[in-house]
């Protein structure tokens, strides 16, 4: 592939985390199946419906990718016409509040995070280091509020010169994706103008952030085979693998 990003067009790059610099998503999508399928199941008895699960596929992409963990709860459960209250942060996980529910699947996480460990995909990894080696910034960008964790255990937390992850979000009041306000922060923090950076996504709603938030450069990562979706949201370029965008 011809080079995309050079110095003189672009002075950072920014990465979303899951499914772009770990191979996370697979235990996100575990982790609200389990979760969500734990609650519909009692639901559904106390209610007398018939149970319908969580699907990781289109459930998944439509409902939580990409998205700050309580959002995504209630958006699933919005979908299903369920009301919740919202409780708050410090819900316990056995709580049937959207907290609640959002506090289980942190929890359920963490437990596959330190079961399974965590691998950093060796294309995104070679990209980042070329990047840095030519001098351009570089920003992880996240609804996660297990950035740190994750970034640690897959040993690539020291190739970023800055972080916008679930925590920073709710402590400054940002918005989630697909809203551009982590990715416009993160540009901010980098002292770059919002045209003369890359946003790196692999889900539509980080897609659409970076569209909203009027980047340079969008390019999608279509490991869910959704190349299409990401180019119909905005994504300029799409690529398998971030080792495509080496000179």
């Amino acid at each position: 592939m011809r080079q995309l990003i050079s110095r003189d067009r672009y002075e950072a790059v920014l990465f979303d985390m899951d499914g772009v610099i770990t191979d996370t998503v697979s235990i996100h999508a575990t982790c609200w199946k389990t979760m969500f399928d734990e609650f519909l199941q009692k639901w559904a008895t106390r209610n007398a419906e018939p149970f319908r699960s969580f699907d990781v596929v289109t459930d998944y992409k439509l409902q939580v990718d990409g998205k700050p963990r309580y959002e995504g709860v209630r958006d699933f459960l919005n979908s299903r016409g369920i009301a919740l209250p919202e409780g708050t942060p410090e819900d316990p996980p056995t709580a049937e509040t959207v907290c609640g529910l959002g506090n289980r699947k942190n929890e359920l996480v963490n437990e596959l995070l330190a079961s399974t460990g965590v691998e950093a995909y060796a294309g995104t990894i070679v990209f980042l280091k070329y990047l840095r080696q030519i001098g351009i910034k570089t920003a992880v960008v996240t609804s996660s509020q297990n950035c740190q964790a994750v970034l640690e255990a897959a040993k690539v937390d020291d190739l970023f010169d800055a972080r916008v992850d679930g925590d920073v979000l709710v402590e400054q009041g940002l918005a989630g994706k697909p809203a551009p306000d982590s990715f416009l922060k993160a540009a901010e923090m980098l002292g770059v103008m919002p045209q003369r950076a890359a946003v790196i996504e692999d889900a539509i709603s980080g897609v659409r952030a970076g569209a909203q938030g009027g980047f340079g450069l969008l390019i999608g990562v279509a490991r869910k085979g959704n190349a299409e979706e990401l180019k119909a949201h905005g994504a300029h370029v799409v690529v398998n693998d971030l080792a495509e965008l080496l000179p």
